[in-house]
């Protein structure tokens, strides 16, 4: 199994992830701080002003309400992703992000759209898809535990809240179902039985000796216990204690 195969727990796991939503937080304090209003540089869609929120709107946020509800499931599947999929993480995050904010630009409404959900939505679709697709046991519940946590997101994607920029979580839904498809191959490598390996020999199998070529069982001959060697025996047995007395007469005894 290759490295990138094996899954197991590093920092950069929930590192990165960490670091990420930090990011976020940050922002938001220094808005909050300093009395600045970053709003303007969300994305404007198709207007060129509008294009830089492509990079800077997933980090700006109206409300701590906004801010608290796009955090916690952005550390959450990001973490997920970075431990599942750590092959190609980078490259479903960053590459995510850019399309989700460019899929807004066009079809959105002409208005500011700010946050992080864009992200969010496609990360929940990409690991949702591709677990399906997988259909390795690991990657499906993974796919099963997004439904089960974030399963209720997918309402909207649809324009039921005029407040809500649907027009990007329908764009980052769009982006992780696409990705889901394009980034080919399974992290997680297929555990093999001794039979399904390529240089498995049935002749040395210890199960399969125990029956003829017609399937009947044969009892094998047990081997004999072998005699320890003697170095073990002698270590075994008891060890004897020799006492010695020596009597030494009392002078006060003799006579003179």
């Amino acid at each position: 199994m290759s490295e990138s195969n094996q899954l197991k727990f590093t920092p950069e796991v929930f590192g990165y992830p960490l670091l990420f939503v930090m990011v976020l937080w940050i922002v938001f304090w220094i808005e909050s701080r300093f009395g600045l209003n970053f709003n303007a540089y969300g994305v404007y869609p198709r207007e060129l002003k509008g294009l830089r929120g492509i990079l800077f709107s997933p980090f700006i946020h109206g409300s701590l309400k906004h801010l608290f509800n796009n955090s916690i499931p952005l550390f959450v599947l990001s973490s997920a992703l970075f431990y599942f999929y750590r092959n190609i993480r980078w490259k479903v995050l960053l590459f995510g992000l850019l399309l989700t904010g460019i899929a807004t630009w066009f079809i959105g409404r002409s208005s500011l759209h700010i946050g992080a959900s864009g992200v969010v939505y496609m990360l929940a679709a990409f690991l949702f898809f591709k677990g399906i697709f997988s259909k390795q046991y690991q990657l499906t519940a993974l796919a099963l535990a997004v439904v089960f946590l974030y399963g209720g997101m997918l309402w909207y994607v649809f324009p039921v809240n005029p407040e809500i920029s649907w027009e990007g979580h329908l764009s980052g839904f769009i982006v992780g179902l696409l990705f889901a498809f394009f980034f080919k191959g399974n992290p997680v490598q297929n555990k093999k039985y001794e039979w399904e390996r390529d240089d498995y020999n049935p002749d040395n199998d210890p199960f399969l000796k125990q029956f003829d070529e017609n399937g009947n069982f044969i009892e094998l001959p047990k081997e004999l216990p072998k005699d320890p060697p003697m170095e073990e025996i002698e270590a075994k047995k008891p060890r004897r204690i020799k006492i010695i007395y020596s009597y030494k007469k009392n002078s006060e005894d003799t006579s003179e």
